[in-house]
């Protein structure tokens, strides 16, 4: 078991998608209010240990785990725990925006709505501070009622991330957040998310390996479902104890 203070920590993280093992042992502590990165190459496991998170795994067919997630120290696998706490505690931003087919403010709404909040003013309320958490406030406060799919794509990924923080959650989980971006908008949702990290803890996937020396803490190297290597950001680049991590982060392969 580790030892370092974490939000979210993997227990020997075993994942199966029918027979084949995609998570093989995963252990990784995650700190709080910080940005951990997973890198690694295309079908190493880091998008599906990042679903692991918030068990949106749990959602496939034919998935079977073992181990533990721990979330301050409560395995979110255990029997009983309820899933729509921890899809409020741990949220999700996907590769491509998703904003629903409603207005500005009824996509940011929508999860507090959705968690019973009905008054009107207190909804506004909530609106205003998650757009002004992702800068999107003062370009749109007057443009509310705006169909959603109308804004530019990064206006929509920084609605999505707006939609997030209205219901309050913890952990923000990004897969590949900036992937539909052009480096202009990537560059403004990397300084977003330094910002965010001063509240909320961040763990992005990503296969930039220069975003994630940008902007992250941490990172972790998975290969072929294993979590070959966790450490700081600059001992990973710089400094890896593992040769195939060096391998990677030098372009040799991947």
């Amino acid at each position: 078991m580790m030892t370092v203070p974490s939000k979210l920590q993997s227990v020997n993280l075993n994942l199966w998608y029918g027979a084949f093992w995609a998570l093989k042992g995963v252990s990784m502590a995650i700190r709080p209010q910080a940005i951990t990165a997973i890198i690694g190459p295309s079908g190493c496991g880091k998008s599906t240990l990042l679903r692991c998170f918030n068990r949106m795994n749990d959602l496939t067919r034919s998935v079977r785990t073992d181990g533990q997630v721990l979330l301050d120290g409560q395995d979110i696998y255990a029997s009983g725990y309820e899933l729509t706490r921890l899809r409020k505690r741990v949220g999700m931003v996907f590769q491509r925006p998703n904003p629903f087919p409603l207005n500005v403010f009824d996509n940011v709404a929508y999860g507090p709505r959705v968690h019973g909040v009905r008054d009107r003013r207190t909804l506004e309320r909530i609106v205003e501070s998650s757009l002004k958490a992702t800068a999107l406030w003062e370009a749109l406060q007057n443009r509310l009622d705006r169909p959603a799919l109308a804004l530019s794509a990064e206006q929509q990924q920084r609605l999505c991330i707006s939609r997030l923080l209205a219901v309050e959650p913890e952990v923000l989980l990004m897969d590949e957040p900036c992937s539909a971006l052009d480096p202009v908008a990537t560059q403004h949702i990397e300084e977003l998310m330094r910002e965010l990290m001063q509240r909320y803890t961040i763990v992005i996937v990503t296969h930039n390996m220069q975003q994630a020396a940008r902007i992250s803490d941490e990172t972790g190297f998975m290969l072929l479902g294993e979590l070959v290597e966790f450490g700081t950001t600059k001992t990973i680049f710089t400094n890896p104890r593992d040769k195939r991590t060096e391998e990677y982060v030098t372009g040799r392969y991947g």
